[in-house]
């Protein structure tokens, strides 16, 4: 099992946009929208028919992405003959993350660490290189959600596949539906200090921009930091609702420099406008300009 003692620095990846391999129009596309990752699929966008063909596609993707300065993560296939190959095709310096869909328990994800590792060795890669972003969806997987979030230590993230868990589950693809299983999922991924990823409600509903970014908006209330992408669309709203606003970046720099003087005065616990502050929530500012020092790099970067 995963030791949180040491946590491992997260990645901010705001907005994780699909990218179907099989799509030239959408692999060229993908290069011009400022999403935080690329996920190249080879799963639910791709046919049977066109599996083979993604596949062999994939790296090419990976390695033109990486080229452009771009972080990419690929979605891969869950039958295990599948995965393998998946696995097999995608593993090289270019991809940082499997998306690693419907996962039942914390021993597939065990399983599959040791497969990473495997082909790590054979390419020359730094063991760990290939981090996994945990989805969950179906009844199994979200009982077991806190020993999949903390099976493994290469485990980044973990989300709520929507629309198969609503199958699973028999129940609404929308805010109410989803609402617990999502929050669980949070409350898994922090426990395990990995990214908290998704939202309440259907990743395929993205004509509605208004509602969309309300959702956004409340998830980020709820404590989730990233959410897929199936539409270009959806990438500047999801970026700009998980990251921090002007205001929040100057109050968390006035209550820094407020910590420190009065920290030179002896004093570790003071009052700030109306609210005490002590260690926990100068942390929470600290997080906060180090969050908004990294989207501001990464727009300079693209």
């Amino acid at each position: 099992m995963r030791n949180t003692s040491h946590m491992q620095t997260l990645p901010v990846w705001r907005s994780i946009l699909f990218v179907p391999a099989v799509s030239q129009r959408f692999v060229d596309s993908a290069l011009r929208q400022p999403a935080d990752l690329l996920q190249i699929d080879l799963e639910d966008s791709v046919s049977p028919l066109h599996k083979a063909e993604a596949r062999e596609l994939a790296g090419g993707i990976a390695d033109r992405f990486a080229a452009a300065g771009r972080e990419v993560s690929v979605r891969v296939n869950r039958p295990w003959r599948l995965l393998v190959r998946d696995l097999e095709a995608v593993v090289r310096a270019a991809v940082l993350a499997i998306a690693l869909p419907k996962i039942p328990d914390a021993s597939f994800v065990l399983s599959v660490g040791e497969v990473l590792a495997e082909l790590e060795r054979e390419r020359g890669l730094p063991q760990g290189h290939t981090r996994i972003i945990g989805m969950v969806e179906d009844a199994e997987g979200l009982s077991n959600m806190n020993a999949i979030a903390s099976a493994h230590s290469r485990m980044v993230g973990l989300t709520v596949g929507a629309e198969d868990l609503a199958v699973s589950m028999r129940l609404a693809a929308d805010d109410d539906g989803l609402y617990v299983p999502n929050v669980l999922a949070a409350a898994a991924a922090r426990r395990s200090g990995i990214l908290p990823g998704g939202f309440s409600g259907s990743v395929a509903d993205h004509k509605d921009t208004d509602a969309f970014r309300a959702r956004i908006r409340r998830a980020r209330r709820l404590g989730f930091e990233s959410a897929f992408c199936v539409h270009p669309s959806q990438v500047p709203i999801i970026n700009e609702a998980f990251a921090p606003t002007p205001d929040e970046v100057a109050d968390a720099a006035r209550l820094l420099a407020e910590f420190e003087r009065e920290l030179s005065s002896g004093r570790a616990a003071f009052s700030y406008q109306g609210r005490m502050v002590d260690l926990p929530i100068v942390e929470q500012a600290r997080l906060v300009l180090a969050r908004h020092q990294t989207v501001v790099d990464r727009a300079h970067r693209n």
